[in-house]
């Protein structure tokens, strides 16, 4: 009576596990998984009042561009170690207006859906909130096979409706506005991730804020040296 009150519980155990199972597959297919197309054809629409994501004061005397890509370790890198200084040093002592713009290389399968699901958090006023969490997850869900589950998770840590936000990543709404950012890096010269434009030149890399700072400072001759 003993082994057959343990095979009871063990088949009821499993009998457990396959529904949950069951009501989370039916749960993924009934939500969907989003798919960001590359390569799209960019409207008018896409690019229309939208010159990228902007920090800082829109009188800033100088204006840098960063190119990158959501996937790209260099890129998580600058965003995690050097970007808060740069920020509380020049871009909040309006020094300088930071421009981010997306720059997903076709190595890296992820980092349109990385793009759109900050972009979609942008709609809801939460742009640069989920831009911090996917690139400080970014060593986890890089290894994923299927990473918009991971985004949207980032988006509820972040406070976003989620019925928005799951319309949004299903509509692909902003593939041709990734598509143009894009194109735009390519027009300008970046041939790799990050890529930063200041004034009119391309630098393929920063070693540190410091180093920034001089060169901003060498941009604004007539201000008084940055500290």
């Amino acid at each position: 009576m003993a082994g057959t009150s343990s095979m009871n519980r063990f088949y009821l155990a499993l009998l457990v596990v396959a529904v949950a199972g069951g009501g989370l597959l039916y749960w993924q297919v009934r939500r969907g998984v989003p798919s960001i197309p590359a390569n799209v054809t960019v409207t008018v629409a896409d690019t229309a009042g939208f010159q990228g994501y902007f920090l800082g004061d829109p009188d800033a005397p100088v204006v840098i561009t960063e190119y990158a890509d959501y996937q790209c370790p260099g890129c998580q890198s600058f965003d995690m170690v050097q970007f808060p200084d740069i920020v509380r040093q020049l871009v909040e002592t309006g020094k300088v207006r930071w421009r981010y713009r997306d720059f997903p290389l076709s190595i890296h399968p992820f980092s349109r859906m990385a793009a759109h699901s900050a972009a979609c958090a942008d709609d809801q006023g939460k742009y640069w909130q989920q831009h911090a969490l996917i690139y400080q997850g970014q060593a986890a869900w890089s290894r994923e096979s299927e990473v918009s589950g991971t985004f949207r998770g980032y988006a509820t840590q972040n406070g976003l409706n989620l019925t928005a936000y799951d319309a949004c990543m299903m509509s692909a709404k902003y593939a041709g506005r990734i598509q143009a950012s894009y194109d735009e890096g390519v027009r300008v010269g970046v041939n790799g991730t990050p890529t930063f434009l200041i004034g009119d030149r391309l630098y393929g890399g920063l070693s540190n804020s410091d180093a920034l700072k001089k060169l901003v400072d060498s941009l604004t001759p007539s201000g008084p040296p940055l500290k």
